[in-house]
């Protein structure tokens, strides 16, 4: 029984492994890590995008809400990969997202030159061997011209991939950066088989197990709640320049029957909190131990990092109507 104790512990039990090579990270000290998980208070926020922006609708719509946002700073956008019924294979998702990016910059009459960068063509098998992708390597050169009193926000929408690669390609630039990523399910919910988390298992494990300083927005059971309508789309897209037209145009597209359907808009979320994080309660949590099954298990002695709750839904649209109509006046 006592070995069954200390194996539950340490999270060996369930298919669960020990954090891999975590001695090499830099360590933050509690007083460090608690002051990076704090909200970001200075404006505007200097921040990176992290995206799969052809795997769905949503990333769409968050990339253009940190874009019109005076709040914050956005120093690049990266293409993370994807595989789904979108995409042939990662590397393919990882094209197709570049182009999407890049159609999006255009109707914002925004260039995308040493902006729009390509990440990630594979998923990471070996953490041993990082892929030096533009992203991972852009990554590396802007988070060290930040600071921990200054850190760079890394938004990331999709599998982390292109997060970790840069991580493991230089391990230094940890404390300069803070990853508020979307990814993962609750802490309590039963499994770990979501569509960010789910894509890049090693990429996901490097993320909790690394020691930077993580703000996680759990797909189920929170961010579901971020739910918008057809008619809501209509109302507030509708006439909002050629950016408006083109997020309700695959709003509307993306499903045929729109009779009591809503559709969840994720990603805006992860914006959102950098924003404003009063909208995203969350708390300061002992990291989970992710497992090779898909699920979490738990030791309270690891390291913190900070866990969205609950988010308010309306005050985020609400945000996003009225700073997208101000872009559409003339």
């Amino acid at each position: 029984m006592k070995r069954l104790l200390i194996l539950t512990s340490l999270g060996l039990l369930a298919g669960a492994t020990l954090p891999a090579a975590a001695q090499s990270f830099p360590k933050l000290t509690d007083a460090q890590r608690i002051a990076l998980l704090q909200p970001p208070t200075q404006r505007p926020v200097p921040m990176v995008l992290d995206t799969d922006t052809y795997n769905e609708i949503d990333d769409q719509f968050a990339l253009v809400y940190a874009l019109i946002s005076p709040e914050l700073k956005v120093e690049a956008v990266y293409a993370a990969p994807f595989k789904n019924d979108r995409s042939t294979s990662p590397e393919n998702g990882m094209e197709r997202s570049h182009e999407e990016i890049v159609r999006i910059l255009d109707k914002l009459n925004r260039s995308p030159e040493n902006f729009a960068l390509k990440g990630s063509r594979r998923y990471l098998t070996d953490p041993k061997k990082p892929e030096e992708s533009p992203a991972a390597l852009d990554l590396i050169r802007r988070a060290k011209a930040h600071s921990p009193d200054r850190p760079l926000y890394v938004v990331a929408v999709g599998a982390i991939s292109n997060v970790a690669n840069a991580l493991l390609l230089d391990p230094a630039i940890l404390p300069n950066i803070v990853v508020v990523w979307l990814g993962g399910n609750g802490l309590g919910w039963p499994h770990q088989h979501e569509f960010n988390y789910h894509q890049d298992l090693n990429a996901s494990k490097i993320i909790f197990n690394s020691g930077v300083a993580l703000v996680q927005l759990p797909c189920t059971p929170v961010v579901t709640h971020f739910a918008t309508t057809v008619p809501e789309m209509e109302a507030n897209l509708a006439g909002r320049g050629a950016i408006g037209e083109y997020l309700l145009e695959i709003f509307k597209d993306y499903h045929q029957d729109h009779f009591a359907w809503s559709k969840v808009l994720w990603d805006m979320t992860a914006v959102a909190w950098v924003i404003d994080s009063r909208w995203l309660p969350s708390n300061l949590v002992h990291s989970p131990i992710p497992t090779d099954n898909y699920t979490f298990s738990f030791d309270n002695s690891r390291h913190l990092i900070r866990s969205v709750y609950f988010l308010q839904r309306d005050p985020i649209f609400r945000d996003f109507f009225t700073k997208l109509q101000k872009l559409a006046r003339p």
